[in-house]
Formats: structure tokens, C-alpha cells, sequence
């Protein structure tokens, strides 16, 4: 007999609508929690972040591995998170402790899970090795296959070199993120302070490069792009600095490590509410000016600006992340059939 060919299938319709559902959560604040402190995962629990990750790897050293993995099930199977996506740091691929990672905190608590974050992601294999890993446990633990997603870690040049491949290697890949302290260890950059621009580089940005092309990877392969760490936890003006250069590129949110940083951190990856309102503003107009009632002009007057479809879309940006934080307008425009715009209090 020929053996039967195996065709590994296509995501189920609820796995795909799952997984686009977690990619366009807010991920604004990223709070990184050591599972070997019992203790800080109890005071994670509470905090304003959108997003929690359960560490167990460069947080944990390797004698306290073991009730590392404990103490994360029990978290995660003992209560919730005021963070709506909760994440678990894996161990990376080079070391012998990826696989009982998976095993044993998805096989025990899966269904409390939204997505495992992969350190150290140098190439697509990596992360379809994760993939294939899961669907074997999802399976065994009786999950539903799919549901659970990967965010890959670029922390060294060959992830970097590689970041298409890591980006696409996967269905369930959810964002991109930047491992500061890594990558620079690996490139050999001049400093020993995260998240600070290099001693003797000014002016300009070192990381330019490195932040832009997970950006653009990101954006063409529609998923989200976050940034590392800022490891000064008490110096929360140059936290805010660093994290006001990632914003301004376009990055979806940044990790934080310490309670002083959330705030700063969901301020600065939030649309200023003038910026919001703006943007609402925009969308109206351009809604009216190209329906027939209004017109169907392809191009409108919005105060002294001029609008069309690109205007649009990046009102949509910002409409979109503010609508995600959970902001209103607090003015209103009204456009007339013309298309030139008055404000007033709603």
C-alpha cells in the first residue's frame, strides 16, 4: 500500500479569528514578572498593563527553573489578571528547557494562556518548532489547536537578518519584539545601560535601524511591533524618552518592569486626546465628503488642511489605538456640504 500523503492543515476558522483577535488587542504597557517571585506575580495581578508576560527565562536562573514552572501554573490557574492578554516567557531553543516549558505550563494551564513569548527567535524554524510543539500539546491536553499564539523575540543580528522569515514562519505569530540587551551584546555596541543611546554616538538614534526594520516587517505582515525593556526603573522621565522615540516611529507599546513605569507607559502609547479628536474629526468629514450626500468628492477641506483616502488611513491609526484605550471625543466637528469644518462641545 502507498502511505496516505499528509497535508498539515489550514487554521480552523475559529483559530484564525482567535489569533486575529489577539493581534489587535492593545499592547501598549508589556509588564515583564519573574515566575521565580511568588510575590511579584501577586502584585502584577492588579496593575493597569494590556499586557502581562510570566518569564522563565533570562528572569529565573536555571537551579530555580523547575518552581519557576510551578509557580506560574498556580498562577495562572488560581486567579486573573487585571491585564486583559497574559503571555509566558519560554526558555529559547538552545537550551534543554524549551519543551517542558511548553509541556508543562500549556498541557496544566493552556486554557489560561493567550500566547507564549519566544526569546531569541533566530529564524522561522525556531518558531515553526514552537508551533508544531503546541499543536502537539493543545491536542493532548484536549485545547483547541491554534488558539494559542507566538510572540517571536529579535535579540540578535541573525534575527534581525532573518525577521521576514520569523515573521511569516507562523499563523499564530502575534507581534515583534525587540530584545534590547541581547542585541547589543551581539552586535557589540558600546554600553552597558539598556534602553540609553551608546556613550560618543550624538547626535541621532543607535537603534534606528534595528526599530525600524521590525517595524516595517511588522506592518507588511500585519502584526504588532513592541519594544524592549527600559532597565533605569526609577528614572521614569528618561523611561518616558525612550519610549516617546518608539511611539513616534509607530511601535504598538513597550515592556515595562517596574509599577512607576505603567503609567508613563500608557500615556505615551495613547493619542493625545486633541490628537484623538482630530482624528474623529477626519474620519467624519471624509466619510461625508465622499458620499453622494455630501458630494462624493474624493478630496475635502478639514480647517486648513486638505484630506483624501491617505488622510484617511492615518486617522484610522490613531482613531483606532485611542477607541483600543478606551478613549471618547470631547469635541465635536460638523461638516458642512462643503466640506469646511466648525467645532463645538458635545
Amino acid at each position: 500500500m502507498t502511505p496516505a500523503q499528509h497535508t498539515e492543515p489550514a487554521p480552523s476558522d475559529s483559530a484564525a479569528a482567535t489569533i486575529a483577535g489577539l493581534r489587535a488587542r492593545p499592547r501598549r504597557t508589556v509588564l515583564a514578572v519573574p515566575g521565580s517571585s511568588v510575590k511579584m506575580i501577586g502584585k502584577a495581578r492588579g496593575l493597569p498593563v494590556d499586557e502581562v508576560f510570566l518569564d522563565l527565562e533570562d528572569a529565573v536562573a536555571g537551579p530555580a527553573k523547575e518552581q519557576a514552572r510551578e509557580n506560574v501554573v498556580e498562577a495562572l490557574t488560581s486567579g486573573d489578571f487585571a491585564a486583559p492578554t497574559v503571555v509566558v516567557r519560554v526558555n529559547a531553543w538552545d537550551t534543554e528547557y524549551t519543551v517542558r516549558d511548553v509541556t508543562e505550563v500549556v498541557g496544566r494551564a493552556g486554557a489560561h494562556v493567550d500566547a507564549l513569548l519566544l526569546p531569541k527567535a533566530r529564524s522561522g524554524a525556531e518558531v515553526r518548532a514552537l508551533d508544531l510543539v503546541l499543536t502537539q500539546v493543545e491536542k493532548a491536553a484536549g485545547l483547541p489547536v491554534g488558539h494559542i499564539g507566538i510572540e517571536p523575540q529579535i535579540e540578535d543580528a541573525l534575527g534581525l537578518t532573518n525577521i521576514d522569515e520569523i515573521a511569516t514562519a507562523s499563523a499564530r505569530v502575534l507581534t515583534l519584539v525587540f530584545g534590547p540587551a541581547d542585541f547589543m551584546a551581539s552586535i557589540g555596541m558600546r554600553t552597558l545601560t539598556v534602553g540609553e543611546q551608546p556613550e560618543g554616538y550624538s547626535p541621532g538614534d543607535a537603534y534606528h535601524h534595528v526599530l525600524l526594520s521590525i517595524l516595517v516587517s511588522a506592518r507588511a505582515h500585519g502584526l504588532q511591533a513592541i519594544d524592549g525593556p527600559f532597565l533605569k526603573v526609577r528614572d521614569v522621565e528618561g523611561f518616558r524618552r525612550a519610549a516617546a522615540r518608539t511611539a513616534a516611529l509607530g511601535f504598538d507599546g513597550k515592556w515595562v518592569l517596574h509599577p512607576a513605569q505603567v503609567d508613563a507607559g500608557n500615556e505615551v502609547f495613547s493619542p493625545r486626546q486633541d490628537e484623538f479628536d482630530k482624528a474623529e474629526g477626519i474620519l467624519a468629514a471624509y466619510a461625508h465628503s465622499t458620499s453622494e450626500e455630501g458630494g462624493a468628492r474624493g478630496a475635502v477641506m478639514f480647517g486648513d488642511e486638505m484630506l483624501d483616502e491617505a488622510s484617511r488611513k492615518m486617522a484610522l491609526v490613531v482613531s483606532a489605538r485611542g477607541r483600543a484605550a478606551g478613549m471618547t471625543t470631547t469635541a465635536a466637528r460638523e461638516t458642512d456640504p462643503n466640506g469646511s469644518t466648525t467645532e463645538g462641545s458635545m
